[in-house]
């Protein structure tokens, strides 16, 4: 199955959001507009036409004969049926087209954007970005009637003008090994989100290892163990309560003695509001970075669609401590807020590099701005 397919399938949350959002919209077009449709359509004048010619009345002769000859009567036409012309109703007069072929339309006017920008808000698209969006749409149609899939082509052209700049693949370096440093907070999918980098970078015949450096949850290494046979790629790991640095340095120059193209280092959940967490990644960094001052040459973090804008802020403080590279959002099959993403885009401008769309092992694939803006916004391709 194509992963746009399963996308757009997976989806559905959020694109049908929108999409009955849009139509809703739409079909809310103001009595008063349709009012003056129809009283302009009374206003014209009917077309004038011929009455019929009347002809005589014949002139009444005598009979001459009390007993006319009769007359052989023709045998009877089989009736023809009537054709049913479809008149046009209102509707269809005001959209010049029969009503079954019309579809809904509304003036997009002050009123109309900010029902749009309301939806793209609720959408968690965020106030800065759905005024921002909404703006570009309405640029030269104000006064014009859309439908509503004229109005989700215009979204989803909006949506991927946003994205385009942002859709990265994970750029490989001729470094060796190539230090990927994996942060997040607890539950956003980073595990799983390296065992399925981790298969897709193997399949495409890199040497990848795997550090499990979240060594306060054994749950943790087991878990990243599974994944690693999985993709048939070495876990390394170390005691529960190891210090996770310690863990990073070592298998630094395990990587580098093995001649391994791609180190992948898993860490633990931090939860943004707790220091010392963020503390100890810090220090992480710091260690890679007496080993090879130019690591970690990637810092991805993973997202949990599901926390909506909430990621902004997670953004913002792994910026600071780890300085961030690019993103992957994971998730975003369970919500309806995958307009977080465009938000996320529009603010921080961050390389998008893969998103994730269930636990399967191939439910991660390159993002693909047009791909996910025709999902998001549920339009027809």
């Amino acid at each position: 199955m194509a992963f746009f397919k399963k996308l757009k399938d997976k989806l559905f949350k959020s694109s049908s959001k929108l999409e009955e959002g849009l139509d809703a919209i739409i079909d809310e077009a103001p009595e008063e507009a349709i009012d003056e449709e129809i009283a302009s359509i009374e206003a014209e004048p009917l077309e004038e036409t011929a009455e019929p010619a009347v002809d005589p009345e014949p002139e009444i002769q005598p009979a001459t004969d009390p007993k006319p000859a009769p007359v052989e009567a023709e045998p009877a036409k089989p009736a023809q049926p009537k054709e049913d012309v479809a008149k046009p109703g209102i509707l269809g007069r005001m959209m010049g087209r029969a009503p079954s072929a019309a579809a809904p339309r509304r003036v997009l006017d002050d009123d109309m954007l900010e029902q749009l920008e309301e939806l793209l808000i609720s959408s968690d698209m965020g106030v800065d970005t759905a005024l921002r969006v909404t703006a570009n749409m309405a640029e030269g149609r104000m006064g014009r009637k859309l439908s509503s899939a004229e109005i989700k082509d215009l979204l989803a052209s909006e949506i991927a003008r946003i994205m385009e700049p942002v859709a990265k693949p994970l750029p490989i370096y001729p470094k060796k090994p190539q230090v990927v440093l994996v942060v997040g907070v607890n539950g956003s999918g980073k595990t799983t989100t390296i065992g399925k980098l981790a298969s897709q970078f193997r399949d495409a015949g890199k040497n990848v290892v795997i550090a499990a450096g979240d060594t306060f949850r054994a749950a943790a290494v087991e878990q990243l163990q599974v994944w690693g046979e999985r993709a048939g790629v070495p876990v390394l790991t170390a005691p529960e309560g190891s210090d996770p640095a310690s863990l990073a340095f070592d298998a630094m120059s395990k990587a580098e003695a093995d001649g391994a193209d791609l180190l992948m280092i898993d860490t633990a959940g931090r939860l943004q509001n707790r220091a010392d967490l963020m503390e100890e990644l810090s220090k992480i960094v710091r260690v890679i970075q007496k080993k090879d001052p130019s690591a970690p040459h990637n810092t991805l973090l993973v997202l949990d669609a599901t926390t909506g804008q909430n990621a902004l802020s997670q953004v913002e403080t792994f910026q600071k401590l780890a300085d961030v590279s690019g993103l992957v959002m994971t998730k975003l099959d369970g919500t309806a807020k995958g307009g977080v993403l465009v938000a996320l885009a529009d603010k921080f401008g961050l390389p998008i590099h893969a998103i994730g769309v269930g636990e399967q092992i191939d439910d991660l694939d390159a993002f693909d701005p047009e791909d996910f803006a025709n999902a998001l916004t549920g339009k027809t391709v």
